[in-house]
């Protein structure tokens, strides 16, 4: 039997980060489906323990969760390698938001521009390693603080700030190839 108000305290403070939740999921896995499996037992792994949460932050505790599931998850599948080709209609611009982007700015060449580099910077995201991979994610796509992310990832905030300056240089270094044509 369930417990009403700590099914409305849990939809308050934990669902509104789904979506944030999901992204993480799919930066992680690398892929849509597994992504969706993963936030739905993590979503269920949080209601179970929900009691347990004390905290201010739901976002940062759900994605702590999302992570550690993520974790048990690649280690029951490590044999798998993770080597899903990038998806490429998963992370390029959907149609909604390249109208939108049509009508702010109605030059057709500047649109594919900016396309373009969207997906490179996707590319080059999904190219990293996961430990840089996931705290540029939770920086640079959740705008998450350092201290959230060191919390989330279990380590101090200086190796934080130290995977997101090697992350961002690796990144750069896998965007100069495609940069040195323009």
């Amino acid at each position: 039997m369930t417990d009403p108000i700590k099914n409305r305290r849990f939809h308050m403070l934990v669902m509104p980060h789904l979506n944030s939740a999901f992204n993480l999921a799919c930066w992680l896995t690398r892929s849509r489906h597994d992504a969706e499996d993963l936030v739905q037992e993590a979503s269920l792994r949080a209601f179970r323990f929900f009691d347990g949460f004390h905290g201010d932050d739901a976002r940062a505790w759900l994605l702590t969760i999302v992570r550690n599931t993520f974790y048990t998850w690649y280690q029951e599948n490590h044999a798998q390698q993770q080597n899903t080709l990038f998806d490429e209609e998963f992370h390029s611009l959907d149609a909604a938001d390249a109208v939108d982007m049509h009508y702010r700015d109605n030059n057709p060449e500047q649109l594919l521009l900016r396309k373009d580099s969207e997906r490179q910077l996707q590319q080059g995201l999904a190219a990293l390693p996961l430990e840089f991979r996931e705290v540029m994610v939770m920086r640079e796509l959740e705008d998450l603080s350092y201290k959230q992310i060191a919390g989330i990832v279990g380590i101090p905030i200086g190796t934080v700030m130290s995977r997101l300056g090697r992350g961002r240089k690796l990144l750069a270094k896998i965007l100069a190839p495609a940069n040195q044509g323009e």
